[in-house]
């Protein structure tokens, strides 16, 4: 089980998703599967609903459902990922674990399972602006053997989120949004310019990829700014939105030009984006 900290949405889960070779089965706040076509989509992306009071007493109860589906796929030596301060913030501060991680990790261990948990800090130098830097760090690992197993189910919990707290407290970066002398200490922020050519094609894509960037950037704007799923509905807006843009603009240079070298636009149009993306990186 990897349990991380949660500063910044779904982006989190993304991330870490592909950074391993098997699946990550995900618990996600349970307000998010509101009807049976958002639970089958969810699903399918490998991600389990956890309940918590604000969404009604009367769904924690469901909770137990979740639990026997990470019993089952650590059964199957899979991967669950949980976010054990349960709540999402964009700052740089390591809140208070909840009980979950270890009321899960105790269940299975009581149950017979070698269940290894993973510390793992998820850091980001900004939440807002393109071309973040992001550590993503991985602390001691807790197994079994690490608690007392003549102690109490509570002392066993409290003892549990202890030790998962102290290995978080060394891999997640803390500091005050803004001291910027600390987060220079933590992020290189390394920057240089790009040569002539590769500047002059990143002009080029910021152009021809204006009418997607500017109702994006606007939406989200509008509608997230202060929010913690600012940065995760950006990137998933374009990710969704640039193929379609894509295929809209190659029909557009077909109708004009009548060509078929017009198809070619599939290929340039993307290189011309990822000069852009670099540009923007390092400026």
């Amino acid at each position: 089980m990897i349990a991380a900290n949660h500063p910044n949405s779904f982006l989190d889960a993304i991330i870490l998703a592909t950074l391993f070779k098997k699946p990550i089965y995900s618990l996600a706040r349970g307000d998010v599967f509101k009807n049976k076509l958002t639970n089958i989509l969810l699903g399918s992306l490998n991600i389990l609903p956890v309940y918590r009071l604000r969404e009604g007493s009367d769904n924690l109860s469901k909770n137990y459902n979740t639990f026997d589906s990470c019993i089952e796929i650590f059964k199957k030596n899979g991967i669950v990922l949980i976010f054990s301060e349960g709540l999402c913030y964009n700052e740089w501060v390591l809140r208070p674990l909840k009980k979950g991680t270890a009321r899960l990790s105790l269940d299975a261990w009581e149950k017979g399972i070698p269940l290894t948990v993973i510390p793992v800090g998820i850091n980001y130098s900004n939440f807002y602006s393109f071309g973040k830097e992001m550590h993503v760090l991985v602390g001691d690992s807790i197994t079994k053997k690490d608690l007392n197993i003549e102690d109490s189910f509570g002392k066993q919990t409290s003892s549990f989120n202890q030790k998962l707290e102290n290995s978080l407290q060394a891999i997640v970066y803390q500091f005050d949004k803004n001291d910027i002398a600390a987060k220079e200490s933590f992020f290189t922020n390394d920057k240089k310019r790009n040569s002539f050519p590769v500047s002059a094609a990143a002009t080029i894509g910021k152009l021809i990829h204006l009418p997607l960037i500017l109702p994006v950037k606007f939406f989200v704007k509008k509608y997230f700014t202060g929010n913690d799923h600012f940065d995760s509905v950006m990137l998933s807006l374009y990710f969704l939105a640039y193929p379609w843009y894509l295929f809209l603009m190659t029909l557009l240079a077909y109708y004009f030009l009548m060509s078929p070298f017009v198809f070619s636009t599939l290929i340039v149009m993307p290189f011309f984006a990822w000069c852009y993306i670099q540009q923007k990186v390092v400026t």
